[in-house]
């Protein structure tokens, strides 16, 4: 149970800004989770969201629905699909996650409807965990939304499985600035329980051979299974 080389983790970074544009400092604390997932032979990818044109929509490729350019459904979809872990970090402006957040999030909505070998949810069997950045309050809202969203399409979120950091309110240095954040106890406990419960349900869910369907399986019940439910009011 210890044994992490056959699982897969992506982290998408929804800073605001590209690459070109500078260092993230929401990518500076999901390397810390990335390092100790890297060292325990944990396969990565690391997408920034803003490097590439990812459409808005809650289709799977909004080129059928008229967008010019969609780098979702080669770049991102195909990553994420093959993950057995998937971990969001944002920034907060304004308290809330980045508008790339939210499009990450409507975009796994988009393939909600899609369907796994055992008739479940496509999500079924994965994990997910957020990372959250900033010097305004609200790391705890945005972790409910993003692992909301997440459990939500079909995601497994384990215990502890957010870890955030907040600077002074109002102008002033974000997370690793001159080393600030690196240094603090709080942050790197819930970075490091995060990792860890992320590994250890992503490795039970697979030698479980996932989540079992009965019960949650959407072509029996669209073809009459009913799993147990009283069927209350019905003649």
């Amino acid at each position: 149970m210890t044994d992490f080389s056959d699982l897969r983790a992506v982290f998408i970074n929804t800073t605001l800004k590209s690459t070109a544009q500078g260092e993230s400092h929401t990518e500076r604390l999901m390397r810390n989770s990335m390092a100790i997932m890297e060292t325990n032979g944990v396969k990565l990818d690391l997408l920034r969201a803003a490097d590439h044109h990812i459409a808005y929509g809650v289709q799977p490729d909004m080129r059928e629905h008229g967008a010019e350019r969609d780098d979702w459904p080669e770049i991102f979809w195909p990553k994420i699909r093959d993950a057995d872990i998937l971990v969001i970090g944002t920034p907060l402006w304004l308290g809330e996650e980045s508008s790339l957040c939210r499009v990450i999030i409507e975009r796994l909505y988009a393939h909600s409807g899609q369907r796994n070998d055992r008739g479940q949810y496509i999500f079924y069997g994965k994990v997910g965990g957020c990372v959250v950045t900033g010097n305004e309050d609200g790391v705890k809202h945005a972790s409910m939304t993003c692992l909301y969203a997440m459990q939500h399409v079909g995601y497994t979120i384990p215990p502890q499985a957010d870890c955030g950091w907040i600077g002074e309110v109002g102008p002033g240095k974000s997370y690793g600035d001159d080393g600030a954040g690196y240094d603090n106890d709080f942050t790197k406990r819930n970075t490091s329980f995060m990792t860890w419960n992320l590994m250890h349900l992503a490795r039970m869910l697979k030698e479980a051979g996932g989540i079992p369907n009965h019960g949650n399986d959407v072509e029996a019940w669209n073809n009459g299974a009913r799993f147990d439910h009283p069927e209350i009011g019905k003649s």
